[in-house]
């Protein structure tokens, strides 16, 4: 069976990166029928990086640049909806900090699945797959909803089995069929960044559709996670207000859409000794906002793509 498939790149203000990674996906033993980039507004040298590549050899690029930067939700809502309206039958998201080993894409596309993620690894070559093979969103008394990983049940690729069944992902080398995006729609743009990919990832298994960690196909990333360091920045306001969203949304009982309250309560009680002022006033202002996004958006294959200039070369 074949079928066409698209490659969707978000980036945003890191065009060294997105170079690397725009090679990795030229050496493709298997070569998607076009490149979407979208630039989420950038304001470094990512245009010109745009301009060489499309002068070289490869699949065809087409590049969407926002007057806005809409994060990483946005820009993946914005590439699966023009890859979807052209007719796309696959549609792997990639971020602009990952480079693919020239089979990985061939790997994914021999795979006879809806929902497919490749397994990722460091530069060093260490196994550093964060999706959850356990994520559970019944128990009050968890702290976190993940419970394992792909890298904390397994360790290292070796020793995984030839796939395994995920119950979220990250937008980091996630292949999905167009039925997918029929079925639930596009990613939620109202996350901006963190938890959008789980939130399609939970819509799909929701539909019906399991996803399944492929253990050969393998994208490099290239730089380390340091998410968790971040409670007390800006990017920890979205950490807390999307994982609070994600709970009042799934949450399968009542005391774990209130968690979110609780959590709040304790990070709040505990600011003076740790995190400080700034972590408790983002999670009062997450657990807050969280409320307004409990609506599950409604299903819609395509879309159009807002304030962008669309272009192919």
């Amino acid at each position: 069976m074949s079928e066409t498939v698209a490659v969707v790149v978000v980036t945003y203000n890191r065009a060294d990166l997105l170079a690397r990674t725009l090679e990795g996906l030229t050496a493709q033993t298997h070569q998607p029928g076009s490149i979407i980039v979208v630039d989420n507004a950038s304001t470094d040298h990512t245009r010109e990086v745009l301009d060489r590549h499309r002068s070289s050899a490869g699949p065809t690029l087409q590049r969407i640049h926002l007057e806005t930067n809409t994060g990483g939700a946005g820009g993946f809502r914005a590439g699966m909806a023009a890859a979807y309206d052209q007719g796309f039958d696959r549609i792997w998201l990639i971020d602009d900090d990952v480079v693919p080993v020239p089979d990985c894409l061939a790997v994914l596309m021999a795979q006879d699945e809806a929902c497919l993620m490749v397994v990722r690894e460091d530069i060093r070559g260490h196994l550093v797959e964060k999706a959850a093979i356990d994520f559970d969103l019944s128990r009050p008394w968890s702290i976190r909803p993940k419970r394992a990983s792909v890298e904390s049940a397994y360790g290292e690729r070796a020793a995984m089995p030839e796939r395994v069944e995920l119950q979220n992902v990250a937008f980091e080398g996630f292949l999905v069929r167009r039925e997918v995006v029929a079925a639930v729609g596009l990613p939620d743009d109202s996350f901006f960044i963190f938890y959008d990919d789980v939130d399609f990832a939970l819509r799909a298994r929701r539909a019906g559709y399991r996803i399944w960690a492929v253990r050969d196909a393998v994208l490099v990333r290239q730089l380390d996670f340091d998410q968790k360091h971040a409670l007390d920045t800006w990017k920890g306001y979205y950490m807390y207000r999307n994982l609070f969203a994600v709970h009042f949304r799934y949450g399968t009982n009542p005391l774990v859409r209130a968690k979110p309250y609780a959590v709040a309560a304790v990070v709040t009680a505990l600011s003076p000794v740790r995190g400080g002022r700034v972590e408790a006033s983002n999670v009062l202002r997450a657990v807050r906002d969280a409320r307004s996004m409990r609506r599950l958006p409604s299903p819609s294959g395509g879309g159009t793509i807002p304030g962008s200039d669309r272009s192919a070369g």
